[in-house]
């Protein structure tokens, strides 16, 4: 088996959603001088790197993350490339997604993560499409860019109304292209509305 890592590295430098805090990071013991390291981390659960959204997010009545069941943090891969900034619905139908599918859509924005056009020059998926996903009752989608849609987020909406959880601020799509793969997105077991993540696909040899 061969594993993928779709998560970006956390750090200080990671890029914050504009007019999201930056991520900070104080050192509270150095090995030089109390013979440990430690550190503290101060974060915006959506301005974290790779994170997943929750019902709670958009949805008044929502669920936090720490209520999702496990088994919907797993699950079979489906990626769809959105050439030229546009998602295209017919390519979404013949993706052959299935319940209980995550469907993750590769952009290219990951190849300007942290420039101002990664915020300011994304696509956004047609309200169409997030229905469809909705009506095929997948577990999650994910994206390799800061949101999949934009303001005032219908399709967030549309799909956290649907129990769907968000993966937002992936990277390496592109080494899933052709190959069948299996999702592993887990979040911190956080009770909120969303919480930084470790994504990982397995692909299938």
């Amino acid at each position: 088996m061969k594993f993928i890592d779709l998560s970006v590295v956390v750090n200080e430098n990671t890029p914050a959603y504009p007019g999201d805090p930056k991520i900070k990071i104080e050192t509270t013991g150095a090995f030089e001088k109390d013979t440990y390291n430690d550190h503290s981390v101060m974060f915006d659960v959506h301005s974290s790197g790779t994170h997943i959204d929750a019902p709670w997010h958009m949805v008044a009545d929502g669920r936090t993350l720490d209520q999702i069941p496990i088994e919907q943090f797993i699950g079979r891969g489906r990626l769809i490339k959105v050439q030229h900034k546009t998602f295209d619905f017919e390519a979404v139908k013949g993706a052959d997604i299935q319940e209980g599918d995550i469907v993750l859509f590769q952009t290219g924005m990951s190849d300007i993560y942290g420039r101002d056009e990664y915020y300011s020059d994304r696509p956004a998926m047609p309200e169409e499409v997030a229905n469809y996903l909705v009506e095929k009752k997948i577990k999650m989608i994910g994206v390799d860019m800061c949101s999949p849609d934009l303001e005032p987020f219908p399709v967030h909406r549309i799909l956290l109304g649907a129990g769907i959880l968000i993966i937002e601020n992936l990277t390496n799509l592109d080494k899933l292209n052709g190959k069948e793969f299996t999702v592993y997105a887990l979040p911190i077991k956080l009770q909120l509305d969303g919480a930084p993540a470790r994504v990982i696909a397995e692909i299938k040899q």
